[in-house]
């Protein structure tokens, strides 16, 4: 693997698709499994820190390339004040950095501490039916979700903010939710580029109010 320095707060990756299996991952599975994905990403990453000193703090902006031979990722550190990302985003034509501010928006009051993790996840379900009775028996309505429709599955993308819902309570709204459909491995970036659309936010209430029991 080469491992690059753009600047302070940038860093490029290039790992051959031989490396990655070397490291005993499948080329597809980095696409498919997002655990797995992650754990490849992370080892590179702390591979970059112990080589580089390119520390893991704060918010990250990822890019990846698929090359014929390997994968090339350009990884940003983002530096967080008074609610804003700044990131210093390197680009290839005529300037050699573009600099944008990203507002992070909260619920409220228009702030977000940035120090609150989010959980997401992604739910499959065999059929349609299973996707109704889950509306009707799950009335928690102020949880980011999302449905969509990709190779014959339908997938409700659900994201929780930690300050609102504890461990516990996350972990009880999971199962409830579990009951009806699957953990899926499916990144909800590859669904969202490949899959359709069907219910962009408030998937369960939208549900709920058009399809009776």
């Amino acid at each position: 693997m080469d491992i690059e320095r753009v600047n302070d707060t940038t860093i490029k990756f290039f790992i051959t698709y031989k490396d990655i299996e070397d490291r005993g991952f499948d080329r597809d599975e980095i696409w498919y499994n997002r655990e797995r994905g992650e754990e490849l990403f992370f080892e590179m990453m702390n591979e970059a820190s112990d080589n580089d000193e390119f520390e893991l703090d704060g918010p990250l902006w990822i890019q990846v390339h698929a090359l014929d031979k390997g994968l090339e990722i350009v990884v940003t550190r983002g530096q967080v004040s008074g609610g804003n990302v700044k990131l210093e985003i390197p680009v290839t034509q005529d300037k050699e950095h573009d600099s944008i501010d990203l507002m992070a928006q909260g619920e409220e009051d228009g702030e977000l501490d940035s120090s609150n993790e989010l959980l997401e996840i992604v739910i499959g379900f065999q059929d349609f039916e299973d996707v109704i009775a889950l509306s009707h028996n799950f009335f928690i309505d102020d949880l980011h979700n999302e449905l969509y429709h990709f190779e014959g599955t339908y997938y409700l993308y659900v994201l929780f903010n930690d300050e609102r819902y504890n461990e516990d309570q996350q972990d009880d709204m999971l199962s409830q939710m579990l009951e009806y459909g699957f953990e899926s491995d499916i990144s909800i970036y590859r669904i969202m580029e490949y899959g359709k659309e069907i219910v962009p936010s408030n998937a369960l209430p939208v549900i709920r109010s058009s399809f009776s029991k």
